[in-house]
């Protein structure tokens, strides 16, 4: 093959290791102590980032982005996850998730390419190489800031610095039981409200009553048992306006396609 011909390939391989390494500090810890323009500096790296004068982390971001649960699992593996979108404000419907585990060079794990959704509401989103924290939480509040865009006609960046801030500030961690295949798991909750104090409230008062609950257990393939976001109106008399949530069906070995 000729240089000139290999060349834009190799381009759009680097575009994507780009965007996913954009992706991933869009919500990933280090991003909450810092100001919403300020470098961050890579999950692995706490140390760093204490030397460099930043605050520590919050309970919840090492919960949410500083875990390691894709170690505990031996690549190739897929994790399959459900999706259901419910509420008053328009149509829902379920679907499909997937996040599939290949090995590193040196065998450890792991790269995760995910499949969020089917179909034209098929989420596009870069490989995540280097991944310790479980990608499906970034693939799903990615997501989520795009339908508050879609719903708002806010600017995406403004609601991803909300929920990081929230939960650098204030989210709210609980332990809770897990039911997962039959067995009652040790697990944790963690609650964040990114609008309830939002100074810029006022200009999408309808879609401000929204909570997100994050369902994490250490027993579970992929360490994320569950994601669900509410939102509300005034009165909730006819239930949510918007439900949207993401729970675990299991994990098995990836057959039929390369690792990678």
């Amino acid at each position: 093959m000729r240089h000139d011909e290999a060349a834009p390939g190799a381009r759009r391989k680097a575009l994507r290791r780009a965007l996913a390494a954009a992706l991933a500090g869009l919500f990933a810890a280090g991003a909450f102590a810092a100001a919403a323009d300020a470098p961050v500096p890579p999950p692995s790296a706490p140390a760093e980032a204490a030397s460099a004068g930043q605050q520590d982390f919050s309970q919840a971001e090492r919960l949410l982005f500083m875990n390691d649960p894709l170690a505990r699992l031996k690549p190739p593996t897929t994790l399959r996850y459900h999706f259901h979108k419910a509420g008053t404000l328009e149509g829902g419907f379920d679907d499909e998730v997937t996040m599939q585990l290949s090995a590193e060079e040196n065998g450890s794990c792991c790269a995760v390419s995910g499949e969020f959704l089917t179909g034209e509401r098929r989420l596009n989103l870069p490989t995540i190489e280097h991944a310790d924290a479980n990608p499906v939480l970034l693939y799903f509040l990615e997501r989520d800031v795009r339908e508050m865009k879609r719903l708002t006609k806010g600017a995406e960046n403004y609601y991803r610095k909300r929920i990081r801030m929230a939960v650098y500030n204030g989210a709210r961690v609980e332990e809770l039981p897990l039911s997962y295949k039959g067995r009652q798991l040790r697990g944790q909750q963690v609650l964040v409200s990114p609008y309830d104090d939002d100074p810029a409230r006022s200009r999408f008062e309808k879609f401000a009553r929204k909570t997100y609950e994050f369902y994490l257990s250490d027993e579970v393939p992929g360490g994320v048992y569950g994601i669900r976001s509410v939102m509300r109106d005034a009165s909730d008399a006819a239930g949510p306006m918007v439900l949207e949530e993401l729970f675990l069906d299991g994990a098995s070995p990836t057959t039929g396609r390369s690792g990678r």
